[in-house]
């Protein structure tokens, strides 16, 4: 199973998952062009996508599902609240209703060879899920755009291979920031986006010694560096009460407009 970054930013979003077989994509918040391309250079065109999986209705995630869907007729999953919020969002336009598949958080489903497992999630969004992904023994999930976690999702992503974490942004730099007061309260909230450090708690709960890859993504322009997510998160696990030090595992930072790392377990 391979997990790749065509884009991971506020300006768009876009996650390849898939194996030799199956093709997915979470997420389609850039233009057609710009997705054909990114596909393009690990191999593939969006004429070999077996699916969209759509994690909440906001245009970063959404801006191209319109066109993509009208051109290639490529099956799209998504819960029932963000197909609503998708149908209300007048940019993307008419889209054939066959196409739709809706999916519920808990419930596991099968797309080729890959199996799918949405998972709920605290964002301002209709019905919001990140997902879970298994291929016989391995296992990868992206859990972005969220403004907390519990224990419902520690327990939920124990064991991963690959994990695909959001850290949006720097609590400083947000608050000194030019942001508008109302805007950070909504980012800092519980139906905002992961800190940096909050990422790296989280990531500190989810280690074990099997894990093969950690991308950080999500990250904000305005608020937030590369290197300060990377350091930051490093920082957290090696301050929290587990065996691990930050520099124990490979954390990579998933590029904002161009193709990342293939990371395959």
């Amino acid at each position: 199973m391979r997990l790749v970054s065509i884009a991971s930013g506020s300006s768009g979003n876009c996650i390849y998952v898939g194996d030799d077989h199956t093709h997915l994509l979470v997420d389609v918040g850039l233009s057609g062009k710009k997705t054909e391309e990114g596909l393009n250079e690990i191999g593939l065109t969006l004429s070999d996508i077996n699916g969209i999986l759509i994690t909440h209705e906001h245009i970063d995630h959404i801006g191209g599902l319109g066109v993509l869907s009208r051109k290639y007729g490529i099956p799209i999953y998504a819960t029932r609240g963000t197909f609503e919020g998708i149908r209300n969002t007048k940019s993307v336009g008419e889209m054939d209703a066959g196409l739709f598949h809706p999916v519920e958080a808990e419930l596991p489903f099968l797309v080729g060879d890959l199996e799918v497992d949405p998972m709920a999630v605290s964002h301002d969004a209709r019905e919001p899920v990140a997902y879970r992904f298994y291929e016989q023994e391995k296992k990868a999930a992206i859990l972005t755009d969220l403004g907390t976690y519990d224990q419902r999702i520690v327990d939920a992503l124990q064991g991963f291979d690959i994990l695909f974490l959001e850290a949006n942004h720097d609590i400083n730099m947000l608050q000194v920031g030019r942001y508008p007061y109302p805007l950070k309260q909504r980012i800092l909230g519980e139906k905002g986006h992961l800190s940096n450090e909050a990422c790296g708690r989280l990531l500190a709960r989810l280690l074990h010694n099997g894990i093969r890859y950690i991308e950080l993504g999500h990250l904000s322009r305005e608020n937030n560096l590369p290197e300060l997510a990377y350091e930051t998160v490093k920082l957290e696990v090696t301050a929290a009460d587990n065996p691990y030090d930050g520099n124990d595992f490979p954390i990579y930072v998933a590029k904002r407009s161009q193709v990342s790392k293939i990371l395959e377990c």
